[in-house]
């Protein structure tokens, strides 16, 4: 039987967005300085890397995960994890 590999995490992602929604990706470690490579989905270079350290543009995970919605529910491309702002306590 083989051994399924698991993908190496570069940090903890965030939520999936909804098909046709926008990723959040504020963390700098989404943009590599020194290097493009090219997109996994389009093959235009770019500097910009997935949680699992891919090179892919943003608007290329967009548009993936509004044509497999199904398939994104597996986390390939997702949001930044957002910290709480003090701002969204509603408690006094």
């Amino acid at each position: 039987m083989r051994e399924r590999r698991r993908r190496k995490l570069l940090w903890e992602p965030g939520c999936i967005p909804a098909p046709g929604g926008l990723l959040e990706w504020r963390d700098s470690r989404h943009f590599d300085r020194w290097q493009e490579l090219p997109c996994v989905l389009c093959k235009w270079l770019t500097p910009m890397r997935s949680h699992y350290e891919k090179p892919v543009q943003k608007a290329c995970a967009e548009a993936w995960i509004a044509a497999n919605s199904t398939g994104a529910r597996l986390g390939r491309f997702a949001s930044d994890i957002q910290p709480k702002s003090s701002r969204d306590n509603d408690h006094a």
